[in-house]
């Protein structure tokens, strides 16, 4: 153990060499020699090797660090770090240096490789910049895919030099330092036993109990802690206690939204901290403006996870922001927005016209999973958005194998429920067909009804899957585990049932046991129809009363035996005159009033949702005579009056031979 002793001295010394204490150890067998340096490093740092380097570090509060080697030798087609004349041309002084031009140039970097030898080439390097090196070399090799450091960069003496100094004395490191160390140990894998990943938790710990860490350092200690030992963690409740005592005028607001990860991580607790939440999003209002695209996609990310329904101005607030950001999102962030818009019910035409320019110019290129879930954001905001739906539509012909079944569903789905058909549409859905049938046993069973139940709400009906969707082994897959089938499911499968008799006669396959069809399509959840607009049907109901002189001449939401509802019906006879809603016999006609009101439409437009198309369609294919009452058109009517004519030009204007 000379050799660790010798090394921990370094610390004090200001100009002792390494090569002097290896000098010491000449006589020692080699391989002893390397078991005393694996036993001393963390075992992170496996088969170090004993390399010459000479680089120099030195406290933030200028107390000195060096380790250095006089040896000139090195290995052929590595980076020459100890010759004499490359330090006369190499060597900066960082001390005045601005450490963002330093941050900067270390994010330009995308190889560990280029990071040590970039700083191989600096003589002093405040502990700081040195957790910073740290931490910019774990997540470049975590971007590589592999949470455990490669060979070639744990036996690099500039990396080991980095490590050295964090392990041996952390008491001397700055806050900052400390928690930055500590926190580039938990971008990768490091063993829970290590000397450097202990020592470094033990200083942090000692000097969270002593109220040492200021706003920055806690917040970056909390989120070190919750990866290493999990949210339950006693430090972690006293670093969320030692916040709240902060005034929040001191975070910045990285800090702020570095707060909301740290309450993120234990929802659980969130009723315990919902009075400082409550605090948080207050004063979160006036930084929103100082916020990055990165900062906001998590701002929004830990609203969802924390549930703070309450705080829709904030959310508001972000949204405007967004419309400025979303060329800046990557891929990840823009999901993470869309999740937060459509958990918080919240929408502007300025985010979706800014939606729309970046869908479009960015079509072919957009990631499958941005593509899928802008599509359920239009699909659960009712937007009809054509230059989105058409630009997906592209996109989805071009590169359809990059979707996955569930993506597929979510891309589709949309397309149904706004009764959108694209110019392509064509195309598109055979490409549909082609992929489903080639991949059909991929398709989760209610992933599968539900797709198909959205190509027929648009009359692109799935005849040649119908005969598998009505089959018991389907059924029993759909049902899977549970002792009964959703109520959802058996709607679904009822309608697309119904459509292979009225759209499709020429279907002659499976049909659908009555044990699995529902009785109505209306109900209180999981309904195929939207109920009538309460306001909207008074009004008409008061003149329709006006109009055929009784209150018995029409009946009102009626259950068919096709399982539609009807709003209102009116019977006429074979002379048309109108029969009262309790004559059954010597009924010659039924006229179906559909009294549509906004939420029977897309969002801000004329046009029908799919459910409601197709239920007009479908009632037209009954025999009935379907009179459409659209909110826009009752809306523009001054008087009682304007009323009474407006339902007389609807109702008799198709039958010239009724009479009241």
């Amino acid at each position: 153990m000379a050799l660790i002793t010798l090394r921990r001295n370094l610390c004090h010394l200001s100009d002792f060499r390494i090569h002097g204490a290896l000098a010491a150890l000449k006589n020692q067998p080699v391989n002893h020699v390397h078991k005393v340096v694996k036993e001393h490093l963390c075992p992170w740092f496996c088969s170090l090797q004993l390399e010459p380097f000479r680089v120099r570090f030195h406290h933030a509060c200028c107390k000195k660090f060096h380790s250095e080697n006089g040896n000139d030798l090195h290995s052929t087609g590595e980076p020459v770090f100890s010759q004499v004349h490359d330090w006369d041309r190499l060597e900066q002084n960082l001390k005045n240096v601005d450490e963002q031009i330093f941050y900067r140039r270390l994010n330009n970097f995308t190889s560990s490789e280029e990071l040590l030898h970039f700083i191989s080439t600096l003589q002093t390097l405040p502990d700081t910049m040195a957790a910073g090196a740290l931490k910019r070399i774990c997540e470049v090799e975590r971007k590589d895919g592999d949470q455990r450091l490669p060979k070639e960069i744990l036996e690099n003496s500039v990396f080991q030099a980095l490590c050295i100094q964090f392990e041996q004395e952390p008491s001397n490191l700055s806050n900052t330092g400390l928690v930055t160390a500590l926190q580039a140990l938990t971008l990768l894998y490091v063993d829970p036993q290590s000397s450097l990943l202990l020592n470094l938790l033990a200083e942090c710990q000692r000097r969270l109990q002593r109220g040492d860490l200021e706003v920055h350092s806690l917040c970056v200690l909390g989120e070190s802690l919750i990866k290493l030992q999990g949210p339950s963690c006693a430090a972690l409740e006293l670093v969320i206690c030692q916040l709240q005592g902060e005034k929040l005028e001191k975070f910045t607001p990285g800090g702020i939204v570095a707060l909301y990860r740290l309450l993120q991580a234990c929802p659980e607790k969130v009723d315990q901290h919902q009075t400082f939440l409550n605090k948080i999003n207050n004063f979160s209002l006036s930084i929103v403006s100082n916020l990055s695209p990165t900062l906001i996609s998590q701002m929004l990310t830990a609203l969802v996870v924390l549930d703070q329904t309450q705080a829709l101005p904030l959310v508001i607030k972000l949204g405007k922001y967004v419309v400025r950001h979303i060329p800046h999102f990557t891929n990840e962030e823009l999901v993470k927005v869309l999740e937060a818009f459509i958990y918080f019910g919240h929408n502007d035409r300025f985010f979706t016209k800014a939606l729309e320019q970046h869908v479009a110019s960015l079509c072919l290129t957009l990631d499958p999973e941005v593509v899928s879930k802008v599509m359920e954001y239009c699909g659960r905001k009712l937007i009809l958005s054509i230059p989105i739906l058409d630009a997906v539509a592209e996109t989805f012909l071009c590169q359809s194998e990059k979707f996955s079944p569930s993506q597929i569903s979510e891309l589709v789905e949309p397309f149904g429920k706004l009764n959108y058909l694209p110019p392509n549409a064509s195309a598109l859905f055979r490409k549909l067909e082609n992929m489903v049938l080639a991949h059909c046993n991929y398709f989760p069973p209610k992933t599968l009804l539900k797709l198909l139940h959205s190509c027929s709400l648009i009359e692109c009906h799935p005849v040649n899957f119908m005969a598998k969707i009505f089959s018991p082994y389907f059924l029993q897959q759909l049902q899977g585990d549970e002792s009964y089938l959703d109520r959802l499911s058996l709607a679904q499968l009822t309608q697309l049932f119904l459509t292979s008799i009225l759209e499709c006669p020429f279907y002659k396959g499976p049909k659908l046991l009555p044990k699995y069809q529902v009785k109505s399509f209306l109900t209180p959840c999981c309904s195929l129809e939207t109920p009538v607009d309460f306001q909207l049907y008074k009004s008409v109901k008061t003149g329709l009363i006006d109009l055929l002189g009784a209150r018995v001449y029409f009946a009102s939401k009626v259950l068919t035996p096709y399982r539609y509802t009807i709003d209102v019906e009116i019977k006429l006879d074979e002379e048309g005159f109108v029969l009262p809603f309790t004559v059954d016999e010597d009924v010659h006609k039924r006229v179906a009033l559909c009294i549509d009101g906004p939420k029977r439409f897309c969002l801000n437009s004329q046009r029908l949702l799919g459910k409601e198309a197709i239920k007009q369609r479908h009632l037209r294919l009954l025999g009935y005579q379907v009179v459409q009452i659209p909110y826009y058109e009752i809306e523009m009517l001054k008087s009682r009056l304007q009323l009474v004519e407006y339902l007389q030009r609807k109702l008799f204007s198709q039958n010239a031979g009724v009479h009241r």
